[in-house]
């Protein structure tokens, strides 16, 4: 097997030589230089390739661990490297949604796991951001790829035990008990937070696995699991998803909740949430899908709280999975949410 690497610096021209075989035999780089590099809750570095095979392309994208220790045990704990790099292996080619193409993806049995993409900057995309002009056609066009992959994967037996997609079941347990990163967030910017965030820590934390379990009931489908617009690129052709390090079996609602309450600013949702529902309801039935308005918003709303819970973990790692203005701010808007949705009083009635 091909090594990993775990360091930009193993990232060399031989080694790509080797793991582009298969799509280019016989070709040969010469050199590689790092253009970029930065790490999250992943390693990153665009590199530039010299090769004379015109196969091979100038520029690729390559996600590898994160470059510190904290970060990697982190991402290690979650299973996330693995589970991404086994999507691209193993499943991208069939979601009919777009998805960068991959070029090389492979992980082992010790957690460590490499992907190497094409350079999306460098074929025309972009990566949208809530002040695009544009915004609302690609919010829909969010919407309507969530209608067609949560349609595709519906009631597939492939997630049952012995099932090749069994894995993405397994993972998928639990998700929502996060009571511990929780509290831990309460400690750090708990003095800075509206009484609403208090009130929902208060109810969540001694609740976080039987909330887990409600977010778990109901018809699953594959869902992308961190289908925020950070995780979004846009091409003439339309909008695709990136980072599928969350994937899991799911309610596809929740991707519509993730989304809409982690991408788009408050006043957005307020005016659009209802027809975004909508049109997820219409686009998955035209896929073959029968969800109603009313069944879709219920279960909309509960799963808002999958985004707070997203956004206040994150922030209660303070900067060290990114910065912690970023985590506020998606902690801010969280909380109006819960306000907004009286997602406090939907769990004190549930739970």
């Amino acid at each position: 097997m091909t090594r990993i690497p775990l360091e930009v610096a193993d990232l060399t021209a031989g080694w790509l030589t080797e793991v582009l075989q298969p799509l280019a035999p016989g070709a040969v780089v010469e050199a590689v230089r790092v253009g970029d590099a930065n790490s999250g809750t992943t390693g990153r570095a665009r590199l530039e390739v010299d090769c004379p095979d015109e196969r091979v392309p100038q520029t690729v994208f390559v996600k590898l661990a994160p470059f510190s220790d904290e970060r990697r045990a982190f991402v290690d704990a979650q299973n996330m490297g693995v589970s991404e790099a086994r999507f691209y292996r193993d499943l991208a080619h069939e979601v009919p949604v777009r998805t960068p193409n991959v070029l090389h993806s492979s992980y082992d049995d010790e957690g460590r796991y490499i992907m190497v993409f094409e350079d999306l900057l460098a074929t025309g995309a972009h990566y949208p951001t809530q002040d695009d002009a544009g915004l609302v056609s690609v919010v829909d066009g969010v919407i309507d790829n969530f209608a067609s992959l949560h349609a595709a994967f519906h009631g597939s037996s492939r997630f049952d035990s012995g099932g090749d997609l069994e894995w993405i079941e397994q993972r998928s347990r639990g998700y929502g008990a996060a009571g511990m990163y929780i509290e831990q967030a309460a400690k750090l910017i708990g003095a800075e937070m509206p009484s609403i965030f208090h009130e929902m820590v208060a109810l969540y934390v001694p609740n976080d696995e039987a909330v887990a379990a409600l977010l778990a009931a109901g018809d699953r489908t594959l869902v992308h699991g961190d289908a925020h617009i950070g995780n979004m690129f846009v091409e003439p052709a339309g909008v695709g998803f990136l980072d599928w390090a969350v994937l899991g079996y799911a309610p596809g609602v929740r991707d519509v909740a993730y989304f809409v309450n982690n991408s788009v600013t408050t006043e957005f949702r307020r005016e659009h949430e209802r027809r975004l529902i909508e049109r997820y309801c219409g686009g998955i039935g035209r896929n073959g899908v029968h969800l109603t308005f009313d069944e879709a918003w219920n279960q909309y709303r509960l799963q808002t709280i999958t985004g707070w819970i997203a956004a206040v973990a994150t922030a209660g790692f303070g900067s060290a999975l990114q910065p912690i203005e970023i985590g506020m701010r998606a902690t801010q808007r969280a909380n109006i949410a819960l306000e907004d949705l009286d997602i406090v009083g939907l769990f004190r009635s549930v739970l």
